[in-house]
């Protein structure tokens, strides 16, 4: 993504330039065809107080983008309000009570440059381009959240511009069920984030990364004992395998297993990593690296150049898996010889759900996670991969419990996000805040899901009243 340059204007549909500033608001290259009446580009709380007056005035749906990460492309809708946050990248640092605040707006590793500055942390998002707004809002899987919890779990606080054009805090204190909705309801949020407040950690004395590189031929053998290390793993250690078409160093289909590890010491983060040298099948590696030294903000650049090119089209798809490894294989089969040219790739992240989380509107994990991330660039190609990775996570939806907001595509598999309990918790609040149903809701529901009745995620719909976007 670039960074937004000069002052936020205001973009009629049907002017020119319109199609190419909306289409470069998303991160993902394809154009999905919907078309807002008109793009704002907010400066200040004054322009999105306004927005909302106009949205109401004129009838006009909202949708809210800050980074654009969305791979789904969430926030193009046909016919609305878009609002880019983007411009509301502040951070402010207060070291002295271990606190910050930030705008939706600010790429995770300028939150992290400017927090280790202070020896502080937070679990930003692995993408150094991910913004504040759709990362905390849909639950933050970021930096260390395997030892620290999801990033919302961080989030002590959001100022919100609701759908009266009111704007109000959120808390613990005030306004707790609106708090509650912000730490989980994702792109399904009914309302603006302006600003969040944030509890600081502190930052590991050191960061590294080991990776070990195995051929395709022992997929089966490094996806076994993954399953069966991996509630042994510390916490410290964020271990995932990454299969692809082009892996590291063999340039060829092979699984990049790697382990980013943060500890207080460069010897602790050896002994917390040592399970990979000393595993059963580390002769069977075609390589294996040192544990490197590298910081989280360099990680961040080096897998954007890697795995994440500016340039790519994606369709992307995601399952917490519960089933035994052995009822998992003929999906990692499936994917496997199916999987579109590299930099495709599926990850899977031994997730170890924590015991204990906070009352929240994210309410669904599991101890493993698994994505399917499908890249092209030329047009023609649209047809051949846009339904690959939907398609491969619908193989797999028998051995999964539902799916996470970050790599979302509800649009063309709609499924749950959250627990049961929290949808109709969540269906009930946006009937208080947005009871005309002034915000998009999530992708794949029905327009009318702010009402009694609303379809949860997963139910079947009717295709006729369904309004699903993609």
């Amino acid at each position: 993504m670039k960074r937004p340059k000069g002052p936020g204007a205001i973009y009629e549909r049907g002017t020119a330039g319109f199609d190419k500033k909306v289409l470069a608001t998303s991160f993902n290259n394809r154009d999905p065809g919907h078309r807002p009446k008109v793009l704002i580009e907010a400066n200040d709380i004054f322009d999105v107080i306004n927005a909302v007056k106009r949205a109401r005035r004129q009838n006009l749906k909202i949708s809210i983008v800050s980074g654009g990460h969305s791979w789904s492309q969430n926030h193009l809708r046909e016919g609305c309000l878009l609002l880019s946050m983007a411009r509301f990248n502040h951070v402010e640092v207060d070291a002295v009570n271990g606190t910050a605040v930030a705008g939706p707006g600010c790429w995770s590793i300028d939150l992290d440059l400017a927090l280790k500055k202070h020896n502080l942390f937070f679990p930003v998002a692995h993408a150094p381009d991910v913004c504040l707004g759709g990362f905390l809002l849909q639950g933050g899987f970021g930096w260390g959240s395997i030892e620290l919890g999801n990033a919302c779990q961080s989030v002590i606080g959001v100022d919100v511009v609701l759908a009266d054009g009111s704007l109000v805090h959120a808390s613990e204190q005030e306004n707790p069920d609106l708090y509650w909705a912000a730490r989980g309801s994702g792109p399904g949020f009914f309302g603006i984030v302006v600003q969040y407040h944030l509890k600081l950690h502190k930052r590991h004395k050191f960061t590294g990364m080991k990776v070990q590189i195995f051929r395709m031929k022992h997929m089966e053998e490094v996806y076994t004992w993954a399953d069966k290390i991996g509630s042994q793993v510390p916490r410290s250690v964020e271990f995932q395998l990454l299969m692809t078409p082009k892996a590291m160093g063999i340039f060829s289909a092979g699984i990049e297993v790697f382990a980013p590890v943060m500890t207080d010491s460069y010897k602790e983060a050896k002994e917390a990593v040592s399970f990979m040298s000393n595993s059963p099948i580390r002769s069977k590696a075609s390589l294996t690296s040192p544990l490197i030294p590298i910081s989280t903000a360099n990680m961040s650049r080096v897998a954007n150049v890697t795995h994440f090119p500016s340039t790519a089209k994606w369709c992307t798809d995601n399952l917490w898996l519960e089933a035994p490894v052995d009822k998992l294989m003929p999906g990692l089969r499936s994917i496997r010889d199916t999987m579109p040219p590299a930099p495709s790739h599926a990850l899977w992240l031994n997730w170890r759900a924590q015991e204990y989380r906070p009352d929240m509107a994210f309410g669904l994990d599991s101890k493993r996670y698994l994505a399917a991330y499908g890249e092209w660039e030329k047009d023609e190609d649209d047809a051949k991969y846009e339904n690959w990775a939907t398609d491969r996570m619908r193989e797999m939806e028998s051995v999964g419990i539902g799916s996470q907001l970050a790599d979302e595509n509800l649009g063309r598999r709609p499924t749950r996000f959250t627990s049961d309990e929290n949808m109709v918790r969540l269906d009930a609040l946006r009937a208080k805040y947005d009871p005309q149903g002034l915000f998009n809701s999530w992708a794949g529901r029905l327009d009318k899901a702010h009402t009694s009745g609303a379809k949860v995620p997963g139910e079947k719909v009717n295709k006729k009243e369904a309004a699903v976007t993609s």
